[in-house]
């Protein structure tokens, strides 16, 4: 199924940037004007498993974009365009690693999506756009340090300092669901095993998928995470002991984050991220984790949502080109 909106009325400006969201599900685009707004989305299921069809659906998505903004017409010149993809690019060899789409891994994606676009394209990982777009216009815009934190199917991160990406010098910085979940309870070890080959990641636990599979293990009830989220909320006592569970584990895996970069904000984004319980459970626990002897950290809930993730790769570049 294709969905295509026009978010924002009125005429379209002849500078603008596409930010595309490569996801495990869909490829969405969006066209951001100059003045930081989106202008018009445009989404498409992944083809999991495909690389060629992969690409192709991202330039079927920017080609669909700049039709409907009339570039042509306008007499513009291609639109920029910056990718939130899965994983990250290595540094030693120019290709896609780490990336739980695994049909991208190994592959040379930067140079592709360049011969396929006809043009320049940034990328960087997926959740390091959901940071800087919330750390940007977000919901913490007027933070120096903020930590993007993705809760979805897997677990990611991302670092922003003064409006500013952080990748590091292998490409992984912010990830953090990669990490072993800290201060472990004896009935988490050794923990689940994970697809990056270890077991006890915070992926593991903190994921919906992790989080389903803790509901399972001590019910044997299968549910997902949104069905577990309504049940404690409606007074189911296993739903809502799963969920206390979920929220003691992300306050400890935040409180480590806390410790290494201490940001001013945290914002959580992914599907998870809908849980209202977080935002006062989290850090109601999280002090007696962090090192120090009080948590001026904020917990915060993302202003932007599911767009988040275009709008920051939109981010990748500036508004307008350099001079």
């Amino acid at each position: 199924m294709v969905h295509s909106f026009v978010e924002q009325a009125g005429p379209m400006t002849k500078q603008f940037r596409i930010g595309i969201d490569l996801g495990g599900s869909k490829v969405e685009g969006a066209a951001i004007d100059a003045l930081g707004m989106v202008r018009l989305r445009r989404r498409i299921p992944t083809p999991a498993g495909d690389y060629r069809a992969t690409i192709a659906a991202i330039v079927s998505v920017v080609a669909d974009i700049e039709r409907q903004i009339g570039i042509e017409q306008q007499g513009g010149t291609p639109a920029s365009v910056g990718i939130g993809m899965p994983g990250a690019i290595s540094p030693a060899t120019g290709l896609v690693k780490n990336a739980n789409s695994t049909w991208l891994n190994g592959r040379p994606l930067p140079q592709d999506l360049e011969a396929a676009l006809g043009r320049p394209v940034r990328l960087a990982n997926d959740a390091n756009c959901f940071a800087l777009s919330e750390a940007t216009d977000g919901a913490a815009a007027n933070c120096r340090i903020v930590f993007g934190v993705i809760l979805g199917t897997g677990v990611g991160g991302g670092i922003v300092a003064d409006r500013r990406l952080l990748a590091g010098a292998n490409a992984i910085a912010g990830e953090w669901g990669h990490n072993p979940l800290p201060w472990p309870l004896p009935g988490e070890l050794p923990g689940p095993a994970c697809y990056c080959g270890r077991s006890g990641c915070i992926e593991t636990f903190l994921s919906g998928p992790g989080m389903a599979a803790d509901h399972r293990r001590h019910t044997a009830e299968i549910l997902g995470s949104a069905e577990i989220a309504r049940g404690a909320e409606n007074g189911d006592t296993n739903c809502r002991a799963t969920l206390d569970r979920y929220i003691d584990r992300l306050a400890r895996g935040l409180a480590a984050v806390i410790n290494l970069v201490d940001p001013d904000a945290i914002v959580l984004g992914g599907g998870l991220s809908a849980i209202g319980a977080l935002y006062d459970g989290v850090p109601r626990r999280w002090g007696k984790y962090v090192f120090s002897d009080r948590v001026e950290t904020r917990l915060l809930a993302p202003r932007h949502g599911d767009a988040s993730g275009v709008r920051g790769a939109a981010w990748l570049w500036p508004a307008e080109p350099a001079k």
